[in-house]
């Protein structure tokens, strides 16, 4: 059976993470402590052997700068990367720049879980009214997106995230998988769960009888095997201890 091998990654941490702030699209570099935590991941990805033949990335800077921390650990800063809008952060309208622990106290836990939380409940949408919609809906990076700006989210639901990520995931990325490229994917929180929603759906990806997935929030290292049975392992980036007990549920923070 023919076995492919992708890593997906959520970048480090930002100044945003610390405040508890929905930062969704706008744009920010890491923090000292999320350079710290590249730089950390792309030293543990180096130790375990890992080579890259094709890098994909958000056009956003936390996880462009992310992947470049880490191929620099590698040693790989050569291999292609390429960006797309298609795996940015989920657009969280209206809710973008505000403290989650507030925005409880004013709509109530039970409301801002269904703005997180749901699959396909979006947040309101974001409009010129929004102290943060001119950074975000005038950027030049989205005058050069495969859609016209106009058309670009103002706000999305996890199921739309996933809609607007597939035909970049079957167009561009799966193809150079099904070639045999080993690929490393730094994106988001939000981009990365929606795909591994869509591939743990599938069981495979699109004519792939097996693949290795590894994904990475910087305080694990979760391996993926998937076969017809599904079996996989998670090992801790503390302690490289193994188990077989299942870590993703399908509900969405």
């Amino acid at each position: 059976m023919s076995k492919y091998k992708l890593v997906m990654l959520r970048h480090g941490e930002g100044a945003w993470t610390i405040e508890n702030r929905f930062c969704s699209w706008v744009d920010q570099k890491l923090s000292v402590e999320g350079i710290k935590e590249a730089e950390k991941c792309g030293k543990h990805l180096k130790s375990l052997g890992f080579e890259f033949d094709m890098v994909f990335t958000s056009i956003l800077s936390r996880s462009i700068q992310t992947a470049w921390l880490i191929l620099e650990e590698l040693g790989q800063e050569w291999v292609p990367t390429r960006s797309s809008w298609r795996l940015n952060e989920r657009h969280y309208g209206a809710l973008i720049g505000l403290n989650r622990a507030e925005l409880a106290l004013n709509h109530g836990e039970e409301q801002v879980k269904l703005w997180r939380r749901s699959y396909d409940v979006a947040p309101p949408p974001i409009d010129e009214s929004h102290p943060y919609y001119q950074e975000i809906h005038t950027d030049r990076r989205y005058t050069c997106c495969d859609i016209q700006k106009d058309k670009l989210p103002k706000s999305e639901s996890l199921k739309q995230v996933l809609e607007r990520l597939l035909p970049f995931w079957n167009e561009e990325i799966a193809p150079e998988v099904k070639r045999g490229k080993r690929v490393l994917i730094s994106a988001h929180g939000n981009s990365t769960r929606a795909l591994l929603k869509h591939l743990e759906g599938r069981g495979l990806i699109s004519g792939v009888c097996s693949v290795d997935i590894t994904a990475i929030n910087f305080c694990r290292l979760l391996t993926k095997k998937y076969y017809n049975r599904r079996e996989y392992s998670r090992c801790s980036m503390a302690d490289m201890t193994y188990d077989r007990r299942p870590r993703f549920d399908h509900s969405w923070p």
